[in-house]
C-alpha cells in the first residue's frame, strides 16, 4: 500500500508521545531515532529476505553458508545477525523478533543487545550508529514505557523501499527533528538548524557533482543532506557528493548517521569529537583535511580552551570566552585551494568585538578571504532570539576578479514571516538573498540587479573603506538603512550582554572582598 507523508508522521509522533510520562521532550530524540532506524533496517531486511526466498525455490537444497552467500551477494546490503546465538533465547536482532518478547522481563537488555549486534555485524556501515543507548537501562526508561513506544511505532507501516520512498522516510525524519526542536527550548540547537538557513547557505555555496562537503559541527547532518538535495534539485547527482561531519556529542552524531541513511546517502563519514581540540579529518602530513565546501552552525560564543601553537590560528587566538573565530579559523584551514568555499552562521558580535577577535578579523580581511557578510532576521533560531549573520569565505585566490579586495554586505533582516515561536524565511526570501550574493556590482559597489524595495540591501565595500573603519564589519556601518531602521539591534544586544556579564563579575568580586573584610548585607 502507498503510505502518505502525513500518515507516517502522525504515527511516528504517536510513538514519541508515549515518552511523555517518562522524560522531557528534549530527550525524545535519543530514544525515538534509534528505534525508528532499527525498524527501518529490520523492515528492509525482512522485505529483501522474503524476496530472496520467493526467487530461489531451491534454497532448501543449499547449505546455510551457500544460502547466506547468495542472499548477501544479491539481495541484502547489510546484516541483521542473531543474538544469543547457540544459547537459550537465540533470536534474530530484528524489530519484529524483539517486539514479540515485550511482555518478558529484560526488554531493554534485548533491545540493546540487538542494536549492538547490528553495529558489530556491519562495522563499515553502522559502527557506533546508535549512540550510547543509556535509555535501554530500566533505571532510565521503564520497560513498560519502552514497550509502549515500540507498540505505537509498530503501527507505522513497513518502512522499506517497496512500501515508501526515501523521500518519505527522510521527510518523516526531518519532521521529527523539527517537532523535537520546537518543544525542546535551548537544547534544540545541538541537532537542528532551521531549514531555511541551511538552504540559504547551501544555495550560496552551490556544491557540484563529485565535490566534498564538510561540516565541523554537523549536529543531525542537515547541512550535509541539504547539499545533496540541492544538487539533485538543480539536475546534478547528489549521491556523488562525499560528505564529512564531526560532532562532539556521541548521540547526536548517531542521529546524523541515521539521518543520512534515511535520505539514501551512503558516501559519508561522521566522526565523534571536539573539532577545535581534536580535528579528526587529517591529511597524511597531520594538517587538517581540506574540502571543496565547508558549512557550519557552531555553538555561539562557546567557552573553550585556546590553542597552543596551532597552525589554524590565523591572525591570533580567539579568546577563552568565545570560540566563534576559532571555528572560522578551522574552516578557513579546511578550504581546499582554488575550489574551497565556506559558509558559517554566527552572532553579530563577531563582526565588531574588540581584542583578539579584532586581530583575527583584520587578518582575514587583509588576506582577502571574506567574501560576504549577510545579516539575517532576528528570532530565526530555536536556541536564541538574537539576530545572526552568515559569513562566506573563499580560499586564497578563489574570489572572482570583481570580488577581490573587498567584502559584500547584505541586509536580509527584513525578509521574514513572523511566527509564534520563531520567525521564518520563505522560499522567495531565500532566493532573493542568494540572488543578491551572486549579483554583479558597479564601480561604486552598488548591486546591478537587487531591488532595495524588496527588503534587501546590498553593497560591495572596498578593502580601503573597511580599513578606515578599523576592520569593523558591523553591517550598519556600510548599509545606512540598517543602522537607521534597526539601531543595529545586534550591536545593542551584544553590548548589553557584555556589560551585564561584566557587571555581574564586578559585583561578585566586590561581594567577595566585602565578605573577607567581615562586611555583610550587600548581597541581593
Amino acid at each position: 500500500m502507498t503510505v502518505t507523508q502525513q500518515e507516517i508522521e502522525n504515527r511516528l509522533w504517536d510513538a514519541a508521545d508515549e515518552l511523555r510520562v517518562a522524560m522531557p521532550e528534549a530527550q525524545y530524540a535519543s530514544v525515538v531515532f534509534p528505534l525508528m532506524f532499527w525498524k527501518y533496517l529490520s523492515d528492509t531486511w525482512d522485505h529483501n529476505h522474503v524476496t530472496f526466498l520467493d526467487e530461489n525455490d531451491g534454497v532448501d537444497g543449499l547449505s546455510d553458508a551457500e544460502a547466506h552467500e547468495i542472499e548477501y551477494r544479491d539481495y541484502q546490503s547489510f546484516e541483521i545477525p542473531f543474538i544469543n546465538k547457540g544459547k537459550v533465547g537465540e533470536m534474530r536482532a530484528s524489530w519484529s523478533a524483539v517486539l514479540a518478547t515485550v511482555a518478558r522481563p529484560g526488554l531493554g537488555g534485548r533491545v540493546r543487545a540487538s542494536l549492538q549486534a547490528i553495529e558489530v555485524a556491519n562495522p563499515d556501515k553502522f559502527s557506533r550508529l546508535f549512540g550510547s543507548m543509556t535509555w535501554t537501562s530500566e533505571e532510565v526508561l521503564d520497560a513498560s514505557v519502552l514497550a509502549g513506544v515500540m507498540g505505537a511505532m509498530d503501527r507505522v507501516p513497513k518502512m522499506h523501499e517497496g512500501n515508501m520512498s526515501h523521500d518519505v522516510l527522510g521527510g518523516a525524519y526531518e519532521y521529527l527533528l523539527k517537532r523535537f526542536s520546537d518543544g525542546s527550548g535551548t537544547r534544540a540547537g545541538q541537532f537542528f538548524t532551521p531549514r531555511e538557513v541551511v538552504e540559504l547557505i547551501v544555495t550560496i555555496l552551490d556544491p557540484q557533482n563529485f565535490e566534498s562537503v564538510y561540516d565541523p559541527t554537523c549536529g543531525s547532518g542537515g547541512m550535509l543532506i541539504a547539499s545533496a538535495n540541492l544538487l539533485k534539485e538543480h539536475g546534478g547527482r547528489g549521491y556523488t557528493l562525499r560528505l564529512y561531519g564531526q560532532e562532539a556529542v556521541n548521540d547526536t552524531a548517531g542521529v546524523a548517521r541515521m539521518n543520512l541513511f534515511m535520505h539514501n546517502l551512503t558516501q559519508f563519514q561522521v566522526e565523534v569529537g571536539d573539532t577545535l581540540r581534536n580535528p579528526l579529518f587529517k591529511q597524511p602530513d597531520g594538517q587538517v583535511a581540506q574540502f571543496d565546501v565547508i558549512v557550519a552552525n557552531p555553538p555561539y560564543s562557546l567557552k573553550w580552551t585556546p590553542w597552543n601553537n596551532d597552525p589554524r590560528a590565523l591572525g591570533g587566538i580567539a579568546p577563552r570566552s568565545a570560540a566563534d573565530w576559532a571555528f572560522v579559523q578551522h574552516m578557513i584551514a579546511s578550504m581546499k585551494p582554488k575550489t574551497g568555499r565556506a559558509g558559517v552562521v554566527l552572532p553579530h558580535g563577531v563582526l565588531f568585538r574588540t581584542g583578539q577577535e579584532a586581530a583575527i578579523r583584520q587578518r582575514v580581511v587583509e588576506d582577502d578571504l571574506l567574501e560576504a557578510v549577510i545579516g539575517l532576521p532576528a528570532n530565526l533560531f530555536y536556541a536564541t532570539p538574537i539576530p545572526t549573520c552568515i559569513l562566506v569565505f573563499r580560499a586564497p585566490g578563489a574570489k572572482s576578479d570583481e570580488r577581490t579586495n573587498g567584502v559584500l554586505f547584505i541586509d536580509a533582516s527584513q525578509r521574514f514571516v513572523k511566527g509564534k515561536n520563531r520567525n521564518t524565511m520563505e522560499p522567495r526570501d531565500i532566493a532573493d538573498t542568494a540572488t543578491a550574493v551572486h549579483s554583479q556590482f558597479d564601480v561604486d559597489g552598488s548591486p546591478a540587479d537587487v531591488d532595495g524595495d524588496a527588503g534587501i540591501q546590498a553593497s560591495f565595500v572596498s578593502f580601503d573603506e573597511i580599513k578606515r573603519n578599523g576592520f569593523d564589519l558591523n553591517i550598519g556601518r556600510y548599509l545606512k538603512r540598517t543602522a537607521a531602521a534597526q539601531a543595529d539591534l545586534g550591536t545593542l544586544i551584544e553590548a548589553y550582554n557584555v556589560a551585564r556579564a561584566e557587571r555581574k563579575r564586578t559585583e561578585e568580586r566586590m561581594l567577595t572582598v566585602l565578605a573577607e573584610a567581615g562586611i555583610e548585607g550587600f548581597d541581593e
